[in-house]
């Protein structure tokens, strides 16, 4: 079991120290890929051998679970699809002069390694670590965002740096502080970080302390899943990064950082009672999603609407880890997974629209359908995943977060996001309508699609596709993760 954890890591980063090696080639590129295949064919060996009980590996360093195993398939199927573009992705902006050898060295070099820090964080057993990892997803991104190191794409790092970490230092505050509770509560020095540590002593914690502890937490992983107030480096930074990094970041770094979230949450619940952060998320949450459907009705850049796109869904899942049930969190994982194979598909199609037309501006893009039926076909089924219309996972999961939310007693919470979810949906139909189906400039350039990315859309529909039609063993899955994390 140990070796399952520790392979994807150690994987990955051989990738990277052969990136940093040999530079970018198309074996070292390869090798990426195989690292994120291998996070996936872990998470998937985890899922079928592990059982449904909860194992500490490594003296209790690395946990074994339902929530973690699940948050690895996401990462590898995620992963897979965006390493797998990066190929051809890096290739072209070689070929056009918008990197050179060291930027596409650098690349190759940081994403692996972003890869094995998002595997650290959600199989970390202890939230100290878990913090440092989700720190060096920030450290990595940030130079990927820099990526092009045009004017505007330092300005959106610069951005992305300071708020995420103002927001990481806050979450260590957070994590202090229950550190602090957890000692006086009688928890050994040297464990009293550790999740199993923490839950076997939440009810002792103080409340008080805890109650703060909780708070500055929400706020500081917050940050980094995007939530209001402190999510103005989202559409920045997704806005100026490499369409493959920017479905990383939109569809697992996110998810990855709100995990953290869910792991603290039964530790705070039992020591201050469930109405606080049930409260907190709730308030976030349809804070984040008013801005995201209001921001997307007057966004006229491309790769920010899918960015705003994403922040919509954090907040619903913050409002549906909010609700806490056994069905909310089992439908908020299946959204999770849907939403960043869905996001996926989008950035990489839309990445190639971008470099096309030298622009991301809407009003540059349109009649794609006819110009290219497969990036058209990627980005319009992409599009009725992210809608969350049938047959598709993700409206299967916003049908069972409504009726999770209903049963938790949060009908008003769920009038109002439906109504703020019902102007992002109109958002998102009318400017994808125009840039898939409006007239053609007659000068309008071809759009040219690298093999490597034509699969990974073709892998990325397919999957969408296998996942609305059935969830197969991943529902157990859920389920499992939902009452490891003490749902109701």
């Amino acid at each position: 079991m140990t070796i399952l954890v520790l392979t994807p890591v150690l994987v990955a980063l051989a990738a990277s120290a052969a990136a940093v090696t040999a530079g970018w080639r198309r074996w070292t590129a390869s090798l990426t890929v195989l690292a994120a295949l291998t996070i996936l064919g872990c998470g998937v060996a985890l899922g079928f051998g592990y059982g449904s009980e909860e194992h500490l590996a490594l003296g209790g360093l690395l946990r074994v679970d339902a929530l973690s195993v699940t948050m690895l398939i996401v990462i590898g199927v995620v992963g897979t699809l965006t390493t797998w573009a990066s190929i051809g992705y890096i290739d072209a902006e070689l070929d056009h002069g918008h990197t050179d050898p060291r930027g596409a060295r650098t690349y190759g070099a940081l994403t692996p390694a972003f890869l094995a820090a998002m595997v650290v964080a959600v199989s970390a057993n202890n939230i100290g670590v878990t913090w440092v990892a989700i720190e060096a997803t920030t450290v990595v991104t940030a130079f990927l965002v820099g990526h092009r190191r045009t004017r505007t794409a330092l300005e959106a790092t610069w951005k992305y740096v300071v708020i995420c970490s103002v927001g990481i230092a806050v979450a260590f505050l957070g994590t202090v502080l229950l550190y602090f509770a957890a000692r006086h509560a009688g928890a050994p020095e040297a464990h009293a970080l550790d999740l199993d540590v923490l839950l076997a002593h939440a009810g002792d914690l103080d409340p008080d302390v805890t109650r703060l502890a909780g708070g500055l937490l929400l706020i500081g992983y917050g940050a980094k899943v995007g939530l209001a107030p402190f999510h103005t480096w989202l559409a920045d930074a997704h806005s100026q990064a490499p369409a493959p990094v920017s479905a990383l970041m939109s569809g697992v770094l996110l998810s990855v950082a709100f995990s953290v979230l869910l792991r603290i949450k039964p530790i705070v619940d039992e020591s201050v009672g469930t109405g606080f952060l049930r409260a907190g998320l709730v308030i976030t949450g349809l804070l984040t999603v008013a801005i995201a459907a209001l921001m997307l009705t007057v966004t006229t850049d491309l790769k920010r609407m899918l960015a705003y796109s994403s922040m919509e869904n954090m907040g619903l899942i913050a409002i549906a880890a909010a609700a806490g049930t056994t069905l909310a969190i089992a439908a908020l994982l299946l959204h999770v997974l849907a939403h960043g194979i869905g996001k996926s598909v989008l950035f990489l199609a839309g990445g190639q629209m971008q470099a096309a037309h030298g622009s991301t501006a809407m009003a540059d893009i349109t009649g794609v359908l006819g110009r290219s039926r497969l990036i058209g076909t990627s980005f319009a089924i992409g599009m009725i995943v992210l809608l969350g219309l049938p047959p598709f996972a993700m409206f299967a999961s916003e049908v069972s977060i409504a009726g999770a939310l209903a049963d938790a007693g949060l009908a008003v919470v769920l009038g109002v996001a439906m109504l703020l979810i019902a102007v992002a949906f109109a958002a998102l139909v009318g400017r994808s309508a125009r840039l898939l189906l409006g007239t053609p400039d007659g000068a309008a350039p071809a759009i040219a699609v690298p093999a490597t990315i034509a699969g990974a859309l073709l892998a990325g529909i397919l999957a969408s596709v296998a996942l609305g039609v059935t969830a197969g063993p991943l529902t157990d899955l859920f389920t499992t993760a939902a009452e490891q994390l003490g749902a109701s």
